[in-house]
C-alpha cells in the first residue's frame, strides 16, 4: 500500500518498537516523514532478537522520518513521563499513541504463576492506560488525535477464556481501553480504536518461542503496519471506537492483493485465524 504524505510531521508515540508490528508500523510512518518516538526496553541486543531501539531508529532516519529512542518500561510512570516529556521537547507535541507493547502467556489457571499474571496486567492493561493518560494533555491539541491499541475485540465467547483466563483479562484490558476512552473523549476529537490481525503475524519473537513453522501459516507485520496507516489517516472525529481487523481495514480502501502479505503467498488457503476470532473473514473468500 502506498504512503500518501499524510503524516509528514506528525509525531508518533509507539511502545514496544523496537522490532515486530511496532517497528513495522514505525517504518510505515517514517516513509512519510513522520517523527516516531521508539519507547521500548530493548537497549542492549537480546541474545536471540535482533534489533534495539537504537537500530529501529536508524532503520527509521533511513527511511525518512525522525526517530527519538527512549527506554521505556511502560510498567514505569517515571520512565513513561519522561519519555513524553522528551518527545515534546525535541518534536514539539504528539499526535498518535500506539499501545503496542504487550506480554503473553498461554496457561491454565493452575499453570500460571502470580508473577506471569501481573506481568500481563502491568504491561497489557496498566501499560496501555498509563501511556494513554500521559500523552493525552497532548493529543488533545493535536489536530487530528489516535490512540491505537493492538488489541481484539471483545468476544466474550467462553472459550476464549477457558485455556487462558488471565491472558484474556489483561488483553481484554487493552480494549476496555478502547471502549471507555472512546466514549470519554470523543467530544474532543481524540480517536480511540483497537487493530488486530485476521491471522497469526510472524515476528522475530513468535519465532522463538514457537519455532519457524509458523511461518507456513502467518502473514507478515507489513498488513497491520499498512491497516495502521489507514486508521492514521482518517479524521478522528469520525472514526473512533472501533475493533478493526487488519484485512478488513485494507479491503475497505480498496485492496484486494492480501497474497502479498503472508510470508508464504503460496499457503494463503492455509492461513491461521488468530485467537479472539471466531471467523474467517475475508479468509474465507481466497
Amino acid at each position: 500500500m502506498k504512503n500518501t504524505g499524510k503524516l509528514k510531521g506528525k509525531t508518533l508515540f509507539i511502545t514496544g518498537a523496537s522490532r515486530g508490528i511496532g517497528k513495522a508500523i514505525a517504518l510505515k510512518a517514517a516513509r512519510d516523514g513522520a517523527n516516531v518516538v521508539i519507547a521500548a526496553k530493548t537497549a542492549e541486543p537480546h541474545p536471540k532478537l535482533p534489533g534495539t531501539i537504537y537500530t529501529a531508529a536508524e532503520e527509521i532516519e533511513r527511511a525518512g522520518g525522525r526517530a527519538l529512542p527512549c527506554i521505556v518500561d511502560v510498567r514505569d510512570e517515571r520512565q513513561v513521563q519522561q519519555a513524553v516529556q522528551a518527545a515534546v521537547a525535541k518534536f514539539g507535541g504528539i499526535d498518535i499513541v500506539v499501545n503496542n507493547a504487550s506480554a503473553i502467556s498461554i496457561t491454565g489457571t493452575l499453570e500460571t504463576e502470580m508473577k506471569r499474571y501481573d506481568l500481563m496486567q502491568n504491561i497489557n492493561t496498566r501499560g496501555t492506560f498509563l501511556v494513554s493518560k500521559t500523552c493525552l494533555p497532548y493529543l488533545l491539541k493535536s489536530e487530528n488525535p489516535h490512540i491505537l491499541n493492538l488489541a481484539p475485540p471483545l468476544n466474550m465467547s467462553a472459550k476464549w477464556f477457558a485455556n487462558h483466563t488471565a491472558y484474556t483479562i489483561a488483553k481484554y484490558g487493552m480494549s476496555m481501553c478502547v471502549l471507555g476512552m472512546a466514549e470519554e473523549f470523543r467530544a474532543q476529537g481524540v480517536a480511540v480504536n483497537a487493530l488486530w490481525p485476521r491471522t497469526t503475524i510472524h515476528t522475530a519473537a513468535v519465532e522463538m518461542l514457537h519455532g519457524s513453522e509458523g511461518a507456513l501459516f502467518s502473514r507478515t507485520p507489513e498488513i497491520m503496519a499498512d491497516a495502521a496507516y489507514v486508521i492514521f489517516c482518517r479524521d478522528s472525529r469520525e472514526y473512533t471506537g472501533n475493533f478493526f481487523v487488519d484485512d478488513e481495514v485494507l479491503m475497505d480502501v480498496g485492496v484486494r492483493d492480501l497474497a502479498k502479505y503472508a510470508c508464504y503467498p503460496e499457503n494463503i488457503h492455509l492461513l491461521a485465524t488468530d485467537i479472539f476470532l471466531d471467523e474467517a473473514g475475508p479468509l474465507a473468500k481466497l
